[in-house]
């Protein structure tokens, strides 16, 4: 079954939320993916970014990469079979109900995003399987009561749901509220739930990486905040964290056990609420 966008957001106001004038971060995620969901001013500050810091698009590859191992280990390994995806970005190849349903068909997914040009594409999100059900909701991260009110009408908030939180929290500054935030929803899942996350660090041995977020920071929207891989770890607390950890994206369960390849600032983990 398939529901349709947050009804009460009509396609007039979609629009007039939409600014072409200045850069946006989903829509040069989607640039960087080879998506054409993006405008010019997204394609020139991308450019410029990956001059900054040329290996940048490879992070979003590696958070592709993330999410379908991650979902793929819940499916198969765990029997999860409800997803909260929040900070959902602009369609893609392999979204998170498009993993979930090739393996379990049944799956139930709904997606979170404030942008509104996500909510333009949204109903790319929402081809469910007959057996399954995909749901949308235009929100932000913070809003978590209105967040978990919407997820229970799609899942059900008494079986164990995968968090999932790909790059967002990126977009909270201030660390207690970060921390305040993930905890609630967590909170709010029973156990056997996990939290899936990633977000780009800042590290002594990627000065490039700090320029690129800087240069964004002075001409994008929304800003970005990076986090030490300590720091970002510390979201897992009280959680049981998976092996291998939280690592560079594209070593979290790779497909081969080549470790020659290159870290990227991106990293993530999975845990399990017990």
């Amino acid at each position: 079954m398939t529901q349709q966008p947050t009804p009460e957001t009509t396609p007039e106001e979609v629009r007039a939320r939409i600014n072409t004038s200045q850069p946006h971060t989903a829509r040069i995620w989607n640039y960087w993916l080879g998506g054409k969901d993006n405008y010019e001013v997204d394609r020139a500050t991308g450019d410029q970014i990956r001059q900054l810091h040329p290996g940048i698009g490879d992070y979003a590859r590696a958070d592709r990469r993330f999410l379908s191992a991650a979902v793929h280990h819940l499916v198969n390994e765990v029997g999860i079979r409800q997803f909260l995806d929040i900070g959902t970005g602009l369609p893609t190849a392999d979204n998170t109900h498009e993993v979930a349903q090739r393996l379990a068909p049944e799956s139930r997914v709904v997606y979170v995003d404030n942008d509104p040009l996500v909510l333009a594409h949204a109903r790319a999100l929402l081809t469910s399987t007959p057996e399954g059900r995909t749901d949308y909701l235009d929100a932000d991260l913070r809003d978590v009561d209105t967040i978990l009110e919407h997820a229970a009408r799609t899942l059900d908030l008494s079986e164990p749901v995968a968090l999932v939180l790909l790059g967002v929290v990126i977009f909270i500054e201030d660390e207690a509220e970060a921390h305040r935030v993930v905890r609630r929803i967590m909170d709010a899942l029973p156990s056997g739930s996990h939290l899936v996350l990633s977000h780009t660090v800042t590290s002594p041995s990627m000065p490039d990486v700090d320029a690129a977020v800087a240069f964004w920071n002075e001409h994008g929207t929304p800003k970005l905040t990076q986090r030490t891989p300590g720091q970002i770890a510390g979201f897992f607390a009280e959680l049981e964290l998976l092996g291998p950890g939280v690592v560079s994206c594209n070593r979290w369960r790779p497909d081969s056990a080549d470790e020659s390849v290159e870290e990227v600032a991106m990293f993530g983990g999975v845990a399990r609420k017990g």
